[in-house]
């Protein structure tokens, strides 16, 4: 049996998912491990950029984008909320925006009942091109232009979540910009190649200069469009310390918040109070 949670600690976990084209099918797979992230003690679950899908060419999620609060991927996700009775941060899904030939790639959130309380479109958008890779989000994406936080009250504690999106995790002013935060909150997509290189050492970085946690949610593995992205999902404590981490496939990681922990650190190394700029 699991420790019973004190009013201070929220327990969260991170799903992973090597999406496809098919977009029912994607949802499936997202409510089957929501469901078992929940039965697991989950209070707050986050799913991957994309989930809902990884199209075999670029455009796809232009033909499948919603109009806000409406459309069966956010019919289904509030459902999964409510059902499980939990909050439910929903990776990245495809909203119409005024341009018929661009999406928002937007993150929203859900409470217990299953109501939409958070959203975040994404800002920084990847571009990256070698000889056998090439990534130009712009082209079917249109930016976001605001810094989001994500506000919950459970147990008699505030939460403060900040949202970010894959490329984004690259622009530390982003960050910055959000403030104090108990945990930063990040869906991503990584490639590969890049995730390889930077990914665990970015997340980190991002813990330890904002002294919080970190969650990435993270698609992993070869999909049917033949691209590889890099998963990884991680929990990253506000020391920098890796709680856990999926390297591969389809999953989920949980971990436990702890205020408590946020205030040794930022008691015993008060960098955020030592800030000049």
């Amino acid at each position: 049996m699991s420790k019973p949670m004190n009013s201070a600690e929220l327990k969260i976990a991170s799903i992973q998912m090597v999406s496809s084209p098919d977009i029912q099918e994607n949802l499936n797979t997202a409510r089957r491990l929501i469901d078992a992230s929940a039965k697991d003690g989950a209070q707050l679950v986050v799913l991957p950029e994309y989930f809902c899908l990884m199209g075999l060419k670029d455009t796809d999620k232009v033909a499948a984008r919603e109009a806000l609060g409406s459309g069966p991927i956010q019919e289904q996700l509030a459902s999964f909320a409510e059902d499980n009775q939990i909050y439910l941060v929903a990776g990245t899904i495809p909203l119409e925006t005024k341009d018929p030939g661009k999406v928002l790639n937007t993150m929203l959130s859900y409470d217990p009942s299953g109501k939409q309380i958070g959203r975040y479109d994404k800002i920084h958008l990847f571009g990256f091109q070698t000889k056998a890779e090439r990534y130009q989000e712009s082209e079917t994406i249109e930016a976001g232009n605001a810094p989001q936080l994500l506000k919950i009250h459970h147990n008699n504690e505030d939460w403060t979540f900040g949202l970010s999106i894959c490329y984004d995790l690259r622009f530390p002013e982003l960050y910055r910009a959000m403030g104090p935060v108990d945990c930063h909150i990040i869906p991503a997509a990584f490639t590969y190649t890049t995730g390889k290189a930077h990914w665990e050492i970015l997340l980190r970085a991002r813990a330890i200069e904002n002294q919080c946690y970190v969650l990435s949610s993270a698609q992993g593995g070869i999909h049917p469009n033949q691209r590889r992205t890099w998963g990884h999902s991680m929990l990253i404590d506000p020391w920098g310390a890796i709680l856990a981490d999926l390297p591969e496939g389809e999953g989920f990681i949980s971990g436990t918040l702890s205020k408590d922990k946020l205030n040794e650190v930022r008691s015993q190394l008060p960098a955020l109070a030592h800030r000049k700029l």
